[in-house]
């Protein structure tokens, strides 16, 4: 069994020289050409409870330790910089492993949608000569990622029969392109306060780009606070995102109550009570639903922007890449074709360069997900989406990246508080 074991794995393992730089060739440590599907792994160790520390032992014990990275003690960008600045190196020798294994590289990771969306935006930022299709191990709670592309979304085994098996789906995996969509939030310099997030949570990972443009940036405009980011799943605001704060909020004051999958989702649930999300009509401020809060316009053909009517009693939209979301669920279902307000939409791809905008009034309204053909209210579906807030209409929102959410203060002195453009690109993507 370990012979086989060692033989199976040889299509995974990389060649020291080419993971160290300056490390000698070693002609005996790869039969053949070089390996099938050369693999680098990133795990978040906090994801899963225990099960993030335990699967990057096993990973750890069955390739390479230097091709398996701990998310908590380098970051995805550093790694792949370093990493492809030798095979670049390489390839200009002419070592011929280099290039086999820069063109056959694959990516694992494993973790929550945000450790997902973090590892496929650095990929995408780093603009790299032959950019890996990434496999996603599911190891959160909602797990909307790997689902949609036949991963799972329960939390994997971490035994080494369970990482060999993960291991041997990669190597057959078909690879698909996805859209990713670019994020602009721009609103005035406030006279006072700040534009940054509220405590205790910051801006996700997910949001690996995120950050003030600089001034010699295109981007920058004189008296205002600039950022930028993506997202590859969804993005949200209003009240579904307020649930996700709160439990994001308390698993980073008390992460020991966050043990496990089942645990983590009653609690979700239970807060999904706590913050009102059920009794939205009783407990919710009316100018906190979305279309109190600004305007909403949509790109359906390049250069054209108009208004998109939001019924009034929605409390939370949903911006999505890909039809999975809230632990699998599709919110945007098929259309029917032969209701007039359907017509005039398509079902969802992921390689459509269409963003399915939906509405939701409360949890309740979130619970037709559950029957067959269950949808929200559909909206829109659009090249390009922007979110203009009225002046003082509230002091803060909450918004949500591929899972992870932020308390985002606005300002009260500005007609325009923030703007979000949603752009497509394209990445590759393994599907099971």
């Amino acid at each position: 069994m370990a012979s086989r074991n060692s033989e199976f794995l040889k299509n995974f393992w990389i060649p020291n020289h080419v993971l160290v730089p300056d490390s000698k060739v070693d002609d005996g440590e790869i039969d053949g050409d070089g390996p099938k599907c050369p693999v680098l792994v990133f795990v978040n160790s906090k994801s899963g409870g225990q099960l993030g520390g335990e699967l990057l032992k096993t990973y750890r014990s069955l390739l390479k330790e230097k091709q398996v990275f701990d998310l908590g003690e380098e970051t995805p960008d550093k790694v792949l910089s370093r990493i492809y600045a030798n095979l670049e190196n390489l390839k200009v020798q002419g070592d011929q492993l280099a290039i086999w294994t820069m063109e056959r590289l694959r990516l694992i990771v494993a973790g929550g949608d945000g450790t997902a969306g973090w590892l496929l935006g650095v990929v995408c930022d780093l603009k790299l000569s032959h950019s890996p299709p990434i496999a996603t191990v599911p190891l959160g709670t909602g797990n909307n990622l790997p689902f949609a592309f036949g991963w799972g979304k329960k939390n994997p085994g971490t035994d080494e029969q369970s990482v060999l098996s993960f291991l041997d789906k990669v190597l057959k995996a078909k690879e698909m392109k996805i859209d990713n969509w670019h994020l602009l939030m721009r609103m005035k310099t406030p006279k006072h306060g700040t534009c940054d997030p509220i405590a205790p949570l910051e801006l996700p990972h997910s949001l690996h780009a995120f950050h003030r443009v600089s001034e010699s940036d295109e981007l920058n405009i004189e008296g205002c606070h600039t950022f930028r980011g993506g997202f590859w799943n969804y993005f949200s605001m209003g009240m579904d995102a307020q649930v996700s704060y709160a439990f994001h909020s308390e698993r980073k004051l008390h992460p020991e109550k966050f043990k496990n999958q089942l645990v983590n989702q009653s609690t979700y649930a239970k807060l999904g009570c706590t913050q009102g999300w059920f009794l939205a009509s009783l407990t919710h401020p009316p100018n906190r639903n979305i279309a109190h809060m600004g305007k909403v316009k949509v790109m359906k053909t390049p250069g054209h922007w108009e208004d998109l009517e939001i019924p009034s009693s929605i409390r939370s939209i949903v911006c999505l890449n890909l039809p999975s979301f809230s632990g699998g669920f599709n919110p945007w279902g098929t259309p029917n074709k032969r209701r007039h307000r359907d017509r005039a939409f398509t079902p969802p791809f992921v390689d459509d360069g269409l963003i399915e905008v939906v509405g939701f009034r409360d949890a309740w309204h979130g619970l037709v997900l559950l029957a067959p053909n269950g949808h929200g209210t559909r909206l829109a579906q659009a090249k390009r989406i922007r979110f203009e807030f009225h002046k003082g209409a509230a002091d803060h929102t909450y918004m949500r990246i591929d899972g992870e959410p932020w308390k985002q203060p606005l300002p009260v002195d500005d007609d325009t508080a923030m703007a979000s453009h949603l752009g497509r690109g394209d990445h590759g993507i393994l599907s099971s």
